[in-house]
């Protein structure tokens, strides 16, 4: 009976990664494109908030449908959320952590060229390892270890010679590079203090997504007010708003519930090699829709980066697993 449960859940693995290769190529375009428009410039703080606030909602309705029934819904939100103000502290460390990443996402967006971008965020992968290691207590072999390495050098040589922007937009790359670091710092420790957190409780992810976007909301608001409070009450909270705004928020939205999942039945490195793959993708896509020249480092690169995955996702190169003892407390959650 193993095998045939081991097969579900590589489908399931192949199925989320395909997701979120997908949401991170587009977002980060979109992204980048929201902020160098020619349109009035959103407040990038209410954007992070108000994905806070749609990630709560999406994640009430689906606990709605997971426990089947109001009684026991409301029992869960009592028990876990009115009652747990101790998990409700442990869950705003992450949510300050993200709400920085966000922000400066959308800061090295605004100074950084999307290629430039990609590539020095995929630092995350070696910082998120060397927080799996220091945190988890888990040891990666030194397969997993080539591997990591290996992408970052194949997404490198992918973006080695961006094409050139035909639009000049006024951006300052030191504070971009300087927004990016912080963000790679916060996406190794956040995501790893996270999956620590889900693996070691039964605790439903849909509670803990819940107790963690309530902790967001309140730290996004303090941020709104506190970085753009004058000109938001000058322009108004929804100032710059287009629907391209609100799709990078759906996907913004969509993207951090899919992470969870992602988190959850993987780990959290497994991720970033998703966001690798995705840079490859919108190269691909840069390609077909704006005539970008493929070149020998690009093709060599996407090798590099496709036997990365490869030797990463191995079959029996099992990194879901804390101790042995989480074994159990993983196929209850697989039941969920």
């Amino acid at each position: 009976m193993a095998a045939p449960r081991d097969n579900v859940t590589l489908l399931f693995k192949l199925y989320c990664l395909a997701v979120m290769t997908l949401m991170a190529a587009v977002y980060t375009i979109a992204l980048r494109y929201t902020r160098t428009s020619d349109k009035e410039l959103y407040f990038s703080t209410t954007a992070v908030c108000i994905t806070e606030v749609i990630k709560l909602l999406l994640s009430v309705g689906i606990l709605a449908k997971e426990t089947g029934s109001l009684g026991r819904f409301k029992a869960s939100l009592r028990e876990n959320v009115l009652g747990s103000p101790k998990e409700l502290l442990k869950l705003s460390v992450p949510s300050l952590v993200y709400a920085v990443q966000n922000n400066m996402a959308f800061l090295a967006l605004s100074n950084l060229d999307a290629a430039v971008y990609q590539v020095t965020y995929q630092l995350k992968i070696p910082c998120t390892a060397l927080c799996t290691v220091l945190m988890l207590n888990r040891t990666l072999s030194k397969l997993q270890w080539v591997s990591v390495f290996m992408l970052c050098a194949g997404v490198t040589l992918v973006q080695w010679k961006p094409a050139q922007a035909t639009k000049v937009v006024e951006q300052n790359p030191l504070l971009g590079f300087g927004a990016i670091a912080i963000a790679v710092l916060c996406s190794g420790f956040a995501g790893v203090y996270f999956e620590k957190v889900l693996k070691s409780s039964d605790t439903s992810l849909w509670v803990r997504n819940i107790q963690m976007y309530l902790s967001g909301i309140i730290v996004t608001l303090a941020g709104v007010y506190l970085s753009d409070g004058a000109e938001i009450k000058e322009k108004g909270f929804f100032y710059g708003y287009t629907y391209y705004v609100w799709f990078v928020i759906f996907l913004a939205s969509v993207g951090g519930l899919y992470t969870s999942v992602v988190v959850k039945y993987t780990d959290n490195i497994m991720k970033g090699f998703s966001a690798a793959a995705a840079i490859v993708l919108s190269t691909i896509a840069s390609v077909m829709l704006f005539g970008l020249q493929i070149t020998l480092t690009f093709a060599l690169g996407t090798l590099l980066v496709c036997v990365s995955i490869y030797l990463y996702g191995l079959p029996r190169q099992d990194t879901t697993s804390i101790q042995q003892g989480e074994t159990a407390s993983k196929e209850r959650v697989i039941g969920v």
